[in-house]
């Protein structure tokens, strides 16, 4: 984590110097500035300036002075939750430290008991959710390596918490741990029980440990829910999805696992716009939020293809290639051109590197759990969808290939797990 710090006094200093020397044996990288005449090497301009640079570069921002002098520096940047870096006020002498912006998702909560720990101070942190006990929507997501979306009705999760109301939740995804305290676990209503298969290892009659759910789009048209223990339906809840139209309750917020692979194949210097034509219209075509991509892949040959790196900087993720060589490693059925396979050596592109990145990299990121790859299976779904299934891997095709306007495009889903602390 990036953390800029500021102070005003020589006292303030010496509290900032003993803070960065504890959260750099953290990990954290940290500087300090000055604002004072009387500190040699203080910044220049004036302290709503330094803010603002820091908006745009700082994971985290700590105030050691006053909390006004916080306020009406941070006053012209601050924007929402999910775009505010985290913002902490420490007093000169180390004695509280406050969480004053970005609690939740920009982690200024956890930040400051960090720091107050180091300093032997007093943590003051004021959302409702930490000072109750509450299950906050927004760390869960945050601490699952998920996006949230739907903020309004993220809301409405935690004062239905703490009204003491109960709340619902919906995975398409695997979950361990143990629920909080006011949720309950739902499913889709006609869900036939054959459709579900347990986790290895786990009791036979412990159904929160079932296998994600089917991901089609169409699954979710005049879809019911139902709560497993038979209870009413709450009016609010969480879905952890990859979908868009996945609404199980009135008010539904939505958590996304960065669990998709697009792999994508095109002639070369092929146009921007084809390109991105062809990803997000595979992307509203199959209903996924483009935030549940994890990583753009395709053939080596095509590691420098302009329309494709421009559009994995679009999506923020990383752009992933493998050799002819590796992509014929990958085992599975794959839809065959010999075309293709006559100008790069492999038959498939798209399939084989959304396969071969989820495998490679994928599985390196936090929720996915290479080991479900070899214990986790969907038996209904490898029966009656065989086209769709990678049986070796567990990688689920959201889409198979798709080709228009000479460029080719495929979904790959891979396991993801969510935990509950």
């Amino acid at each position: 984590m990036k953390i800029s710090m500021i102070c005003y006094t020589l006292t303030g200093q010496q509290t900032g110097e003993k803070l960065k020397t504890g959260l750099e044996k953290e990990g954290h990288a940290v500087s300090l500035s000055t604002k004072s005449k009387y500190i040699p090497g203080s910044i220049k301009g004036s302290c709503v300036e330094w803010t603002g640079s820091q908006f745009e570069t700082a994971d985290s921002i700590i105030f050691i002075g006053a909390a006004g002098i916080a306020v009406r520096s941070i006053a012209p940047y601050v924007q929402n939750k999910k775009k505010d870096p985290a913002v902490l006020v420490v007093d000169e002498c180390g004695t509280f430290v406050i969480s004053l912006l970005s609690g939740h998702l920009g982690g200024a909560n956890e930040l400051a008991h960090r720091a107050a720990d180091i300093l032997h101070a007093i943590p003051v942190v004021t959302t409702a959710t930490d000072l109750e006990g509450k299950f906050a929507v927004d760390v869960f997501a945050k601490k699952n390596n998920c996006q949230i979306f739907r903020m309004k009705e993220a809301k409405e999760v935690s004062a239905a918490l703490l009204a003491g109301e109960k709340v619902g939740f919906y995975s398409e995804f695997p979950w361990e741990g143990e629920l909080p305290k006011g949720m309950i676990w739902c499913r889709k209503k006609q869900y036939p029980e054959s459709d579900y298969v347990k986790m290895s290892g786990q009791k036979a009659n412990d159904e929160r440990h079932l296998l994600f759910e089917e991901t089609d789009k169409t699954s979710f048209s005049g879809m019911r829910f139902e709560t497993v223990d038979g209870g009413p339906l709450p009016a609010v809840g969480i879905a952890v999805t990859i979908h868009k139209s996945c609404h199980p309750f009135s008010s539904t917020t939505h958590v996304v696992p960065p669990s998709v692979v697009l792999g994508m194949g095109c002639r070369k210097n092929k146009e921007l716009s084809a390109v991105e034509k062809a990803a997000f219209g595979c992307l509203e075509e199959n209903d996924v939020y483009k935030e549940a991509i994890a990583a753009l892949a395709s053939i080596d040959v095509k590691k420098e293809e302009p329309g494709l790196l421009a559009l994995a900087e679009k999506l923020g993720v990383p752009f992933i290639t493998f050799s002819s060589k590796e992509l014929l490693a990958v085992e599975g059925d794959f839809t065959p051109s010999s075309f293709v396979s006559k100008t790069v050596g492999v038959d498939n592109v798209c399939e084989r590197s959304a396969v071969k990145a989820i495998e490679s990299f994928l599985a390196k990121k936090v929720g996915f759990k290479t080991d479900m790859l070899a214990e986790v299976r969907h038996d209904e779904r490898e029966s009656q969808k065989a086209d769709t299934s990678h049986k070796d891997t567990g990688t689920y095709f959201i889409q198979r290939k798709h080709g228009a306007e000479g460029v080719t495009t495929a979904l790959a889903l891979g396991e993801w797990r969510m935990h509950f602390e």
